[in-house]
Parts: C-alpha cells; structure tokens; sequence
C-alpha cells in the first residue's frame, strides 16, 4: 500500500484568499491521498478549501469562529474516525494561545487497513533558542507529552505518521526525546534543508516540517514542494504560497 501525503504550513496571515484559492488548485491537481494544513485559521478558508479542492471529499477541521490548532485534514480516502486533542495552555502568555493549538488524530481506511495520520502544530519558540533550558523548549516539552500520550492510545501494530510544523529544528533535543519516548523516527533524518523560507533578516533557518514514522512496515521518501511557487496578485505583485515549503512524503506498507 502506497499513500501520497503533504504537510504545509499555509501562513495565516498576508493574502490569505488569493494565495488560498490557489493552494486548493494546486491540491486539486496533485496525486496526494491526503493533506495535513497549519495555519488555516478562518472556518471560510477551509470552507474555500473544500470547493476547490473536491476530490477530496473526506475533511477534518473543527471550531466556530476560529478552527482548533488552524488545523485542516484533507482526504482522498474515507476517515474512519477522527479526533483533536488539545494542548494545555501554559506560560509565557502570548497570542498564540488564542490558536489553541493541538493535534488532529485521523484513522484512514486504506487498502491496507487502518492507517494513523496526526497533523499538529507546536507552539513557535520565540526566542529562537531551542537549548534544553529555554522558556520555549518547555513549553514544547509539555506539548509533546501530550501527543505521547494521544500517539499511546492508538493500537500499536496500526502504521501511523506524526506530520506537521513542530516549530522544533530536526536536531533539538525535545524532539530527539519525543521520537524516543513515543516510537517515532524521522523520514528525513540526516537532510539539513530548511522548510522555512530563507529571508534576508533569517538566510538559514531550520528545518521545522516533519515526517515521523511509526511501525516497522512503515517506510516514506519524502521531498520538498512548493519551494518557487507564487501567486500573481490583483495588484500584480507576485507573492509566495507561503513562508514555510510543502514536504511531500511517499509512504509504504
């Protein structure tokens, strides 16, 4: 069994519906099997989603005036069940809290059986310091238990993929002690590239996109899109998808 995933980081703020319309063309046109978005924060930009994006019938995505995490599951295979578990709230205090943030847990029917997908999107590190005494590795720390905790509910023997914008670089030591604790290994181990936009303030930022792996039969090849794709504007600015690339990522059983 082969199934297509994207993880992307659509950026919630700056042009939020030209550059949505055309991530939901570009989706409509992909051979992904399922997407896993961050930052769609607005109800009517996943609504939007849906129209463009309709071969992929199967959606996940709760919240009234704001979705739970910005969180956005698109699916060509049924869901069996889903669910979003919520990260505790925690200090230092800071807007983001209003995102509450967390993880969608989906079950996908595949020609396999069941498949595990888990979209999340941990808390930014606004000290850029990742060290395990910052304020902000704590605060991963916390998040990350529980998503151990959600991950140890889920059967054992069922292959399932933790996915997403974990705001941690590849070699920090919260996520080298999460992959630990909860069984998980890294489809990109060893690849330095970044997954946030280099600028000219930030020419080489980490790598904060991931692909974690659990279960022996579960194997992934996965790349980076989305890295020169733009947009034309009704102002005739050009403007990139987003400030984070896409990682496509190839799984097997």
């Amino acid at each position: 069994m082969e199934l297509r995933l994207l993880t992307f980081n659509a950026l919630f703020k700056g042009d939020v519906r030209p550059r949505v319309e055309a991530i939901g063309a570009r989706l409509e046109a992909s051979d992904y099997d399922v997407v896993c978005l961050q930052e769609v924060m607005a109800p009517g930009m996943a609504r939007l989603l849906g129209r463009l994006a309709r071969s992929f019938p199967h959606r996940q995505y709760t919240g009234g005036t704001l979705i739970k995490g910005g969180l956005v599951l698109l699916s060509r295979r049924p869901i069996a069940r889903q669910r979003f578990v919520r990260y505790p709230l925690t200090r230092p205090i800071r807007p983001e809290l209003l995102m509450r943030k967390g993880a969608q847990v989906a079950v996908l029917h595949t020609a396999a059986g069941p498949f595990a997908v888990v979209n999340t999107h941990l808390s930014a590190n606004r000290d850029d310091d990742w060290t395990p005494g910052n304020r902000y590795s704590a605060v991963a720390r916390t998040e990350l238990a529980t998503l151990t905790r959600a991950l140890s509910a889920i059967d054992a023997s069922m292959p399932l993929v933790v996915v997403g914008d974990l705001n941690l670089p590849r070699d920090a030591a919260a996520l080298a002690e999460f992959c630990a604790t909860a069984g998980l290994r890294d489809a990109m181990a060893g690849d330095d590239r970044p997954t946030y936009r280099p600028t000219p303030g930030w020419p080489d930022p980490p790598a904060f996109d991931h692909v974690l792996l659990r279960g022996d039969q579960l194997t992934a090849s996965c790349r980076l899109v989305f890295e020169d794709d733009r947009v034309t504007l009704p102002d005739g600015r050009a403007v990139y998808l987003s400030d984070h690339f896409g990682v496509a990522a190839d799984l097997r059983v």
